[in-house]
């Protein structure tokens, strides 16, 4: 008597159904790494962006009086003159190139000054750090 050797079809079916189970699992997760990382870039950015703003104030006691969207053309950088155009309007920069928001979800990162005061708006995807999933200011005085 021969013995086959081999699997049978039921087999091979358990196997395949165990390995996309396991893709299936691995996906959702890289997702969910993906938001928050996207989502502490977004922090990471908007804490950089200050740290420029409260340079810049140092030296000439007050913010840009400006509104825009930040990391656009007319907000590529911070220079003694505000922000401006890369390469024209940022000599002596505080910070040589402003964040956009990172792609895709959220929203741009909008900027509105007075010469004592700021706010940067800027939107989460999920939760990262105690912030909940939406529209938060960022100002002089710290995140909300």
């Amino acid at each position: 008597m021969r013995k086959q050797r081999g699997f049978t079809l039921i087999e091979l079916l358990v196997v395949i159904a165990i390995i996309g189970l396991l893709s299936t699992l691995a996906v959702v997760a890289l997702n969910s790494a993906r938001l928050k990382a996207r989502d502490a870039k977004r922090i990471a950015d908007v804490k950089q962006i200050q740290t420029g703003l409260e340079l810049y104030f140092n030296d000439k006691t007050q913010y840009p009086v400006q509104t825009g969207t930040l990391g656009s053309t007319n907000f590529a950088c911070l220079g003694t003159g505000g922000f401006g155009v890369v390469g024209t309007a940022c000599g002596s920069p505080y910070m040589g190139l402003v964040p956009s928001n990172p792609t895709p979800m959220g929203a741009d990162y909008v900027y509105t000054g007075a010469s004592a005061s700021y706010s940067i708006t800027f939107k989460l995807e999920g939760q990262t750090g105690g912030l909940a999933g939406t529209v938060h200011t960022a100002t002089q005085d710290g995140i909300n």
